[in-house]
């Protein structure tokens, strides 16, 4: 299995800290880019934009498996639009080999991101079977190149969960794995990371674009 490589750019740490602990509303949220939080920028989403993310939610969940599917769709929606507005819709899964492209995001960037999605879904009422967590990192250079995440637990159960949407290209679904699997190296089969592509994926700029792709790779315990 090819292990899951992320670097930070210019990580500011103060930054990160300071979104990771904000309590984010439609109407005005930051997002990290560039690396590390190396850029941020200052975003809200109209209530007919975010019809689109409840829309993922139409349908109660009825086991807290359903809501982390409906969480990772979730993220991909949230992605997409805040890509279009800032230009990180480009955005390509993992960060060796693409970080110097413009709207690229590394690990650091994703899991704090994630984060603050996940923010306004419970700000929402829209996730009610799970709670958030800090963000984690496996591997420290001894083990490997260190990779980190948002994690959420399952408030029935504590089981713990990986949200993790660097896998993948910006507005795809995030993967949902148990936190044990994503410490042990997990990468999902069908990550482009690794793999030669022939272009750059176009940028699409249309604000009704929403390519979110909603294949969930989602292991349960």
């Amino acid at each position: 299995m090819l292990l899951a490589f992320c670097q930070a750019a210019n990580a500011d740490i103060h930054d990160m800290s300071r979104i990771f602990h904000s309590s984010p509303t439609i109407s005005s949220f930051e997002i990290c880019h560039s690396g590390g939080c190396a850029d941020i920028s200052s975003v809200s989403i109209s209530d007919d934009e975010w019809q689109q993310v409840s829309a993922v939610f139409v349908n109660n969940a009825q086991t807290a498996a359903e809501e982390r599917t409906q969480i990772a769709q979730a993220i991909g929606v949230l992605e997409s639009l805040v890509g279009n507005k800032i230009g990180t819709s480009g955005d390509l899964a993992g960060t060796f080999g693409n970080s110097h492209y413009k709207g690229q995001l590394d690990c650091n960037d994703e899991a704090i991101n994630s984060t603050t999605y996940m923010r306004l879904l419970v700000s929402k009422g829209l996730m009610q079977l799970h709670e958030i967590e800090d963000t984690r990192t496996r591997n420290f250079f001894f083990t490997g190149w260190p990779h980190s995440t948002a994690v959420i637990h399952e408030i029935k159960t504590g089981d713990r969960y990986a949200v993790d949407s660097w896998f993948y290209d910006n507005g795809h679904a995030a993967t949902i794995v148990p936190f044990a699997v994503w410490k042990a190296n997990f990468q999902p089969a069908d990550s482009p990371i690794g793999k030669t592509r022939l272009a750059r994926p176009e940028v699409v700029k249309t604000e009704l674009a929403n390519p979110v792709v909603t294949k969930v790779e989602t292991l349960l315990k």
